[in-house]
């Protein structure tokens, strides 16, 4: 078993979300509010009316959650590829693209257990606009905190209201992080050329960038929806009764369109991202490993 993913997995996803999370909240309000039309004037109003500390509402329970969670798909991950291998009888063989396909959707699939409380938490802390220097003298903020904003699902909504939103997260998260590691072996087989030589740190932060946008590409039709029913009932009455109904819902209102309303966004967002994710992964696994100068490209196969 490779213990060691599970920790370099941990550390790399608490540094993505450090370098990400100002972005993220852009785009979870953009998905969720109507009263943002744009990622400029999103980030406009936001700083003019919160300051600062607008972009970074909710991170602190991300930051332990992620952390958890990015352990989980990379450790996933890594078990699942050698146990893919030692099936067929290749134990020291390279893994096929199907193998690192399958095994990035185990992933996605597994870490959604972790994910699902800390997300809908991060989502509500985001969308809540209020600004704390406009509420000094009559606070009505609905959430003082993560802690607070977690017990408050709990009694008003239930244990079953942290995974509010769980579905579309697997089928978001499955399907994307299939894509995610396939982008990345094979961006890394490519720069490798078939030899073992070790990758430069240029080439890892390169081929994580990408994977990172072709993951969110993919990933963000049920990202939107996955933030509307997380959001749903939190402010206003309930407008969708189920997961089919707000995918129905939302493209009758707002157009297909609305499903890739904030692409752009999340593409930005997730090069710089991923390139920190995978640099700090590669680096600490080659830490613990006793690796050399550099990164060990994936063993990729080309069957």
């Amino acid at each position: 078993m490779h213990l060691a993913d599970f920790v370099s997995g941990s550390f790399a996803g608490a540094c993505g979300v450090a370098v990400g999370y100002p972005l993220d909240t852009v785009k979870v309000r953009i998905q969720t509010q109507k009263q943002f039309t744009g990622v400029y004037q999103c980030v406009v109003e936001t700083f003019s009316k919160e300051g600062v500390h607008g972009f970074f509402k909710g991170m602190s329970l991300p930051i332990a959650t992620v952390s958890m969670t990015s352990s989980v798909v990379f450790g996933t991950y890594r078990n699942c590829l050698q146990c893919l291998s030692q099936a067929r009888g290749a134990c020291c063989g390279p893994n096929t693209k199907l193998e690192v396909f399958l095994s990035g959707m185990a992933s996605g699939v597994a870490q959604v257990s972790v994910m699902s409380p800390g997300d809908i938490v991060k989502v509500r802390l985001q969308c809540q606009t209020e600004s704390r220097r406009a509420l000094t003298k009559t606070p009505t903020l609905k959430y003082h905190g993560p802690v607070h904003c977690l017990l408050t699902i709990v009694k008003q909504e239930g244990l079953m209201g942290l995974y509010r939103g769980a579905l579309p997260i697997m089928l978001r998260d499955g399907p994307s992080y299939a894509t995610y590691f396939l982008t990345y072996a094979t961006v890394c087989e490519w720069f490798a050329g078939g030899n073992k030589k070790k990758l430069d740190w240029y080439v890892v932060m390169l081929a994580g960038g990408i994977a990172g946008m072709a993951g969110w590409t993919i990933g963000t039709p049920m990202d939107v929806i996955k933030a509307r029913l997380q959001m749903d009932g939190a402010r206003e009455i309930k407008k969708y009764k189920g997961f089919f109904h707000c995918i129905a819902e939302t493209a009758r209102v707002e157009g297909t369109g609305v499903f890739f309303r904030s692409l752009g966004i999340n593409l930005l967002r997730a090069f710089p991202v991923n390139m920190v994710v995978f640099l700090t992964y590669e680096v600490l696994t080659g830490f613990f490993q006793a690796g050399g100068e550099g990164v060990d490209p994936p063993q990729l196969g080309l069957e």
